[in-house]
């Protein structure tokens, strides 16, 4: 065996295609990690490899070795961008082929299994009919773990395919044997609803039902899980969506519309109030407020200026600015978080189907059953025919059909229940990961708090009245588009109604606004404004000042004729249930960190009130990945929950994303788990549900194989017939079909009482 060496070189990435289940996955690394100097890393969800290589490496060589394990592998093409709503599923020709497989399957198998469990149906040749319904399920729709399970054969292993696979065909070979050779396919011939046990030859017996039966609900299953990775890359194109489409460039004194594709490093380029920062650069002309909140957490908008840089798909919230571009394409930062996104999803653990893992210890057992029947039966000197119907036997009943049930069902209702509670779960590869869950971290802005700017405070000098302080100030903050000014002429509006229209309005750059109101000159925004009108705060607004700022808060300074009148306090607020959500996050055992990328002062504000004891501040969003992955380093289980741009790598890293259903679509994307309403609360509901559904998807699988196994034994002495493996198949699937349907009765703990 070749030892592979330590390697710092380039990184390839492929596409691979034909895996099945997490278990190609794994076989794919293995082979790739074989070979001199190659480390590589398998995604089944997102069907990717990742490959460190040395310098000079020909990817021809990982190719032939991925199609040497059975699968086919490329490099990738470049991809155009596409609208994230596009999800036609007639682009992915995999996806297009199993549904036609799933259709074909359903339409053939139900007039199967509805002729094989009620005789009333079974007119004469009925079985013939059977077997030319069954043979396209059996061969062509069940195909693919046919496939699979002769590249399992070839690499001495078996998973789900292996044991679909040899039920189908066993229950198919045996059912020819019994019509061609045996007595089964005479005029007339039936099953009759008996449950006896007594030995046969089985040359009587068909079993194209089970086989059929299996393939289609094997089929349904792969088919939804499917579905539910294709959203795997959604999180990429979310993120190149958000950034600006066209630009207003400046060449030679000219302005005019260029996408932003064609925009080069040294351009200058204009963004007009309410407009996208098309890329990365410097503000060369114009003062405004930048809402950079989704890239970096800050929940204040940031003031700019002549010098200043700005980032790419943050959205200029004041005044005209011009910009030169410093970065453009793959350069940007907007780019470089797509790029940790998709690290992060790569480099998540594999999650190992349950099926997949019982499938590997059992299969082995049952072939050595199924050996151990045929020689037993030749030993004790019984004919070669019953011998073979005996370890044929065992091999169609160890065939769980309710496998194919076991995580659909209990995956349909435990996401139908948590939609109706406003949680929605991805796919089944996100319920292993809330069992373990032990600590969550949490994202400031968005989450824990509203997001949005409000006026939590109005301090009037003495002698002024508050009304008429709130009054004046709104009325002029009302005609500015700066988020500051819009939540204080907000508040203004919701407690005294309409507002008087201001005269002479003007915006003063990077400082405030003033105007004429009611006969008043007013002047609104920083000290340095109202000191230039020569209106100083007393002591007394000050001191209130320095304390509202000391706590995180943003200050707005108001006076008019010719003395400060008082403050206007903004903040960003807790939403009303953080704190109770917190308080039942601790109730079942989590441990909760505030993580953002506000600075300390504010961070520890928010932390105190809702009851956080561990905060990190001033983050960046790639400090927020590299925090993540250090408690995970730590032996912690850790779940995320964000809302933010800044917030998808870390969403992508954590073993548990959850993305607040109010927040960007990069972070749902992201995320494992969308909270809807985006109530913190739903987050103890989300990984209680998702708990309890991974609970039911454990009962269903344990029922799936224990009544065949049970059913072994007798299979083995010779005694099973029709009815009894018909039976066996359909109390299993209504076992686990009830017991899926219990968790409807899930109940949500939003409401509550704090504890």
């Amino acid at each position: 065996m070749t030892t592979s060496t330590p390697v710092s070189g380039p990184t390839v990435e492929l596409r691979i295609s034909g895996m099945t289940c997490a278990s190609c996955a794994n076989r794919i690394e293995r082979s790739l990690n074989k070979l001199d100097g190659v480390a590589a890393t398998v995604n089944y969800a997102t069907e990717k490899a990742s490959v460190t290589v040395p310098g000079g490496y020909d990817p021809a060589q990982l190719i032939a070795e991925v199609e040497k394990a059975g699968y086919t592998a490329a490099l990738p093409t470049p991809e155009q961008p596409a609208p994230a709503e596009d999800t036609d599923e007639t682009d992915d020709p995999d996806m297009l082929a199993l549904r036609q497989r799933l259709t074909g399957s359903v339409l053939l198998s139900v007039p199967v299994i509805a002729l094989a469990m009620i005789p009333a149906l079974q007119f004469t040749y009925w079985q013939w009919a059977s077997l030319a319904l069954a043979a396209p399920v059996i061969v062509w729709a069940a195909w693919p773990f046919h496939r699979a399970a002769f590249a399992n054969l070839r690499h001495g292993t078996a998973t789900m395919d292996t044991l679909i696979s040899l039920g189908t065909l066993s229950a198919f070979l045996w059912s020819l044997y019994a019509l061609f050779l045996g007595t089964a396919g005479i005029a007339g011939m039936k099953h009759p609803f008996e449950l006896t046990l007594a030995p046969s030859d089985g040359a009587a017996n068909i079993y194209l039902e089970v086989a059929a039966g299996v393939t289609t609900f094997i089929l349904a299953g792969r088919y939804f899980e499917k579905r539910s990775k294709r959203q795997a890359g959604a999180a990429l194109r979310a993120l190149l969506d958000m950034g600006a489409k066209e630009v207003s460039v400046l060449r030679d004194g000219v302005e005019s519309n260029i996408a932003v594709e064609d925009l080069a490093v040294g351009d200058e380029f204009v963004v007009r109030p309410g407009e996208k920062i098309a890329t990365d650069g410097a503000v060369i002309s114009g003062t405004s407020a930048v809402d950079a909140s989704m890239l970096t957490g800050e929940s204040v908008p940031v003031e700019v200026g002549p010098g200043d840089t700005v980032v790419g798909a943050t959205v200029n919230a004041g005044g005209r600015l011009v910009v030169r571009a410093a970065r453009v394409g793959s350069d940007t930062q907007l780019a470089q978080m797509a790029l940790l996104v998709e690290n992060a999803q790569t480099g998540k653990a594999h999650v190992q189907r349950l099926a997949d893992r019982i499938s590997g210890v059992f299969v082995p057992i049952v072939l050595a059953v199924a050996v151990i029947t045929l020689g037993a039966w030749l030993g004790a000197g019984y004919p070669v025919a019953a011998a073979f119907t005996a370890a044929v036997a065992v091999l169609v009943i160890a065939c769980p059909c309710a496998l194919g049930l076991a995580t659909p069902t209990a995956l349909l209702v435990g996401t139908g229940r948590g939609a109706q509670m406003g949680v929605l779960i991805k796919g089944p590869e996100v319920l292993e990961s809330t069992r373990k869950v032990d600590t969550v971290v949490l994202d400031k802005t968005g989450t824990v708090t509203t997001g949005t700017m409000a006026l939590v405070d109005v301090l009037a000098a003495e002698g002024t009245d508050r009304t008429q302080l709130l009054a004046l100030a709104g009325a002029l903050e009302n005609a500015s588009e700066h988020p500051i000014a819009q939540a204080v002429a907000a508040a203004a509006t919701r407690e005294l109604g309409t507002l008087p229209t201001p005269e002479d309005f003007a915006n003063v750059e990077g400082k405030g606004v003033q105007g004429i109101v009611e006969g008043h000159a007013v002047v609104v925004g920083r000290p340095s404004l109202l000191a230039d009108w020569a209106q100083h705060l007393s002591p007394t607004l000050t001191q209130h000042k320095s304390d509202a700022e000391a706590d995180g808060k943003t200050v707005v300074a108001v006076g008019w004729d010719g003395e400060a009148r008082g403050l206007l306090v903004v903040a960003d607020t807790v939403k009303p249930t953080s704190a109770q959500a917190i308080s039942q996050m601790r109730a079942i055992g989590l441990t909760p960190v505030l993580l953002t990328g506000d600075n300390e002062t504010v961070a520890r504000r928010i932390a105190d009130e809702v009851g956080i004891d561990t905060v990190i501040a001033e983050v960046m969003p790639q400090d927020k990945l590299d925090v993540i992955a250090r408690l995970q380093a730590e032996g912690k289980t850790v779940a995320m929950i964000g809302d933010g741009v800044n917030d998808a790598p870390a969403l992508a890293q954590a073993d548990l994303g959850l993305a607040m259903g109010t927040g960007t679509d990069v972070a749902i994307e992201a995320s494992d788990i969308t909270l809807v309403r985006g109530d913190l609360r739903s987050a103890v509901d989300a990984i209680q549900l998702s708990r309890a559904t991974l609970a039911t998807i454990k009962t269903n699988l344990f029922w799936a194989f224990a009544y065949n196994v049970a059913a072994i034994p007798i299979a083995a002495l010779g005694m099973l017939n029709p009815m009894l493996a018909g039976a066996a198949m359909a109390f299993s699937n209504v076992f686990v079909v009830g017991n899926s349907l219990r968790l409807r009765g899930f109940t949500s703990t939003s409401t509550s009482p704090t504890r």
